[in-house]
């Protein structure tokens, strides 16, 4: 299951970085990579390496077990939650290209102030303000229960802190910011990773 899971994530950062990416070149011209804005700060800094240090650790969880240096937990190395993983893994890859498709020209990874793009608010983001991240989660849930081991639990825990802290301290407050009113009336109604949950008040 671990060397099924090792093909799985190398299709799932192909598409959802290398593809996207040459797909934005081809559209704009640009990579959509931009990274930290300027003048980031401590908590900026800490959601990037959450997030980066939690894909990590999810990876090494799994070249780990590949090399016998890890074993399953064994009351969850079962095949039904096998199943279950692979399809939200599947799923969670899917769903993240296709919101990614979705943003068009305005994809990006990280902001800048010094590049405005439009509030994307329709297809996946009308459901949900943040779907690219809400799959995010899925998917590495389902790589968790393919390959259940203490570490690639908290390699979730810390995934999702970092992308919950992202999104409260620097995409927020960039997209006020940026689109004010306009923003603030789409949070009204729409839920942050969850249809009507995280709704602005």
């Amino acid at each position: 299951m671990a060397k099924l899971a090792a093909a799985m994530l190398v299709v799932f950062v192909v598409l959802t970085l290398f593809v996207r990416v040459a797909i934005q070149l081809r559209q704009t011209g640009m990579t959509g990579l931009i990274g930290l804005r300027k003048g980031a700060g401590v908590l900026d800094w800490l959601s990037g390496l959450l997030f980066i240090g939690g894909m990590a650790l999810a990876v090494v969880s799994i070249q780990m077990v590949l090399q016998d240096d890890l074993d399953p937990i064994g009351a969850l190395d079962v095949d039904v939650l096998h199943v279950v993983g692979i399809v939200l893994a599947a799923l969670g890859g899917i769903a993240v290209f296709l919101a990614q498709l979705g943003m068009g020209e305005n994809w990006r990874i990280g902001v800048s102030d010094e590049q405005r793009t439009d509030l994307v608010t329709g297809g996946w983001f009308s459901v949900c303000r943040n779907p690219i991240y809400a799959a995010m989660i899925v998917g590495w849930i389902g790589f968790t229960l393919m390959v259940p081991t203490w570490l690639s639990f908290v390699a979730v825990v810390v995934i999702a802190a970092g992308l919950e802290l992202q999104v409260r301290v620097v995409e927020e407050p960039h997209l006020l910011r940026t689109h004010g009113n306009e923003y603030r009336r789409y949070a009204a109604r729409v839920g942050r990773f969850l249809p009507w949950v995280g709704r602005f008040s």
